[in-house]
């Protein structure tokens, strides 16, 4: 009689168990990465009043079973079911993560390491990587500072936001490429300036400059000459010192080129009295006036550089580099042509006198009879040839349009030797190749598409300012990315996972917690790429808790019966034993 009452008990306080794991189930419904629990019930023990008995072949008589006395019920097992993914609850949080998969992250305290499906993460005022609720240190591998390339060693605390991190190095431009089509008859390329085509540059502080290349045709078809005309810094400035570099770009040489150096614009004209004048100046009146920039035959370097610049030129000594031709005589006998530089022309009256003698000696008018010219309209037009460059000669198939070759030789690739220039004490620039290979030549209705771009085409060798740290991404595996403002990104490190055999037998630990236990097999230190095992890393997504509410409300109502049931075995064990005290009545 005593036994059922101990039995009763028993089952109260198994109940009781399996009440305090439901209720913990349903406190953790929203706690983040929870695995729910359930509990298994066995036997507890038995009292074997009689024990079997096998048949006896003499007698013929059989055998008989034992006769055992249940004591009641216990817990068996309580489980949890950590295999059991939870739904994901978006966040946009980018240190939020989520794992789909069976692995574990791995935090620290500074002594042992715990495991964790709590993705909830944050950068800590050391850099860290580590959990929101209790500070603990998100374990990853580190970068190879050799091969940049993830080390898989000991984990160790990821430090995203290091000093080293915060920014990322300039690095001077080495490579550049030309692309693609010039156009024989785009005026640009035609006229005495060229084409412009800026290529951006960077030294090995960061700091930005603008490379001006210049393309002309030349007389020979199929044929451009390539130049440098300036290096300007960021204020737009032209870098000091860079005539001192005479083998900046390619060498001296001296192309076929015939071509009429008019009046850059309409803004200037030769007056009758033979000076240079701006016609867009205004009077204090507000009235238009020709301001006179240029007297006759003036040596003064203010006036010849805005004569240079009527003419479409940078400096005076694009003047040098032109010679015209004509007939000193005035016979127009190509047998004692007479040789002087647009610069003399402009510049010596004795020169200008011979080529306006020469240039009205061979005017006609519209019915091909001799007329005069004045000296000013022959100033405005000059036909000159024979300049010299400082550059290269490229050359393109005639037939095809295809690049063919670099001043006569056969390469691709031609240089710009900034490392010549120093500013300072040091030279802080990085010789750059320039490939010409991807250009072509082709008709593109008089309009030029060549332009110049920094890196080769696989986007080596741009060069790059400082960059600041405007961002930070974590792949699906793991790894940690840093984006800069100066276009870069840098691996920082991985996320490492563990896996476990049995990961059933993790132990519970309180705050989202499990630490490994012999039955759930032993954390080797370094930890795996959640991608190796089929998982894969979300951010931005918590994974919530798997407790399954309907399930719990229904196990609730079975223990809430146990329960009764098990409390009226002892009730009426206790009336029974009444009973049995009231038979000496």
């Amino acid at each position: 009689m005593m036994r059922s009452m101990y039995s009763g008990v028993a089952g109260l306080k198994t109940h009781q168990t399996k009440m305090d794991v439901i209720g913990n189930n349903i406190a953790n419904v929203n706690t983040v990465a929870y695995k729910s629990q359930s509990v298994t019930f066995s036997e507890l023990m038995y009292q074997t009043t009689q024990s079997a008995s096998g048949p006896n072949a003499t007698t013929g008589t059989g055998g008989v079973n034992a006769r055992q006395i249940g004591l009641g019920v216990k817990s068996g097992a309580i489980n949890t079911n950590i295999s059991s993914q939870g739904a994901s609850q978006t966040t946009n949080n980018p240190f939020d993560i989520m794992i789909t998969g069976d692995a574990f992250f791995v935090v620290n305290n500074g002594q042992e390491n715990f495991f964790t499906r709590d993705g909830s993460f944050y950068v800590d005022g050391a850099g860290n990587l580590a959990m929101t609720s209790n500070g603990y240190n998100v374990m990853g591998w580190g970068v190879d500072p050799e091969t940049m390339d993830i080390k898989a060693d000991t984990v160790q605390p990821l430090r995203i936001m290091a000093p080293e991190n915060l920014t990322y190095p300039p690095e001077a431009t080495s490579k550049a490429y030309l692309s693609g089509i010039i156009d024989k008859n785009d005026t640009n390329v035609t006229s005495s300036t060229g084409k412009n085509i800026n290529l951006q540059v960077y030294d090995s502080l960061g700091y930005s400059y603008t490379a001006r290349l210049n393309i002309k045709s030349t007389d020979t078809e199929g044929e451009y000459s390539l130049e440098l005309a300036g290096i300007l810094d960021e204020n737009n400035e032209a870098l000091e010192g860079l005539d001192k570099v005479t083998d900046l770009f390619g060498s001296s040489k001296s192309v076929k080129r015939i071509t009429d150096i008019s009046l850059g614009t309409t803004t200037y004209e030769w007056d009758a009295n033979g000076n240079l004048v701006d016609k867009t100046q205004k009077d204090p009146n507000n009235n238009t006036q020709n301001l006179v920039v240029y007297t006759k035959n003036s040596t003064d370097a203010t006036e010849l550089a805005a004569l240079a610049k009527a003419y479409g030129y940078d400096s005076v000594d694009e003047l040098k580099k032109l010679t015209v031709t004509y007939d000193k005589d005035g016979k127009a006998d190509t047998n004692k042509p007479e040789t002087a530089t647009l610069y003399d022309i402009l510049t010596d009256s004795t020169k200008r006198a011979d080529y306006v003698a020469a240039v009205n000696a061979a005017a006609k008018d519209a019915d091909a009879n001799a007329t005069t010219i004045t000296d000013a309209k022959a100033m405005e037009k000059i036909t000159a040839s024979g300049e010299t460059i400082q550059g290269y000669v490229i050359k393109y198939d005639p037939t095809t349009g295809i690049f063919q070759s670099v001043d006569g030789t056969n390469v691709q690739i031609i240089n710009l030797n900034l490392s010549g220039i120093q500013i300072g004490d040091e030279s802080k620039f990085e010789n750059i190749e320039i490939d010409l290979s991807t250009t072509t030549m082709y008709n593109n209705s008089g309009s030029s598409t060549i332009a110049a771009t920094s890196g080769d085409t696989d986007g080596l060798g741009t060069g790059r300012k400082l960059g600041e740290m405007s961002g930070i991404s974590i792949q699906q595996n793991g790894m940690i990315y840093a984006s800069y403002d100066n276009g870069q990104t840098k691996l920082l490190g991985q996320i490492a996972v563990a896996e476990f055999a049995n990961a059933s037998g993790l132990e519970k630990q309180g705050d989202n917690l499990y630490s490994a236990t012999l039955n759930s097999g032993e954390f080797d230190g370094i930890g795996v790429d959640i991608t190796a095992g089929g998982g894969y890393m979300n951010t931005g997504v918590l994974e919530m808790s798997n407790v399954d509410l309907s399930a719990e409300f229904t196990e609730m109502i079975t223990t809430q019966r146990g329960f009764q049931a098990n409390s009226r075995i002892i009730t009426v064990s206790d009336t029974l034993l009444e009973e049995l005290v009231n038979l000496k009545r």
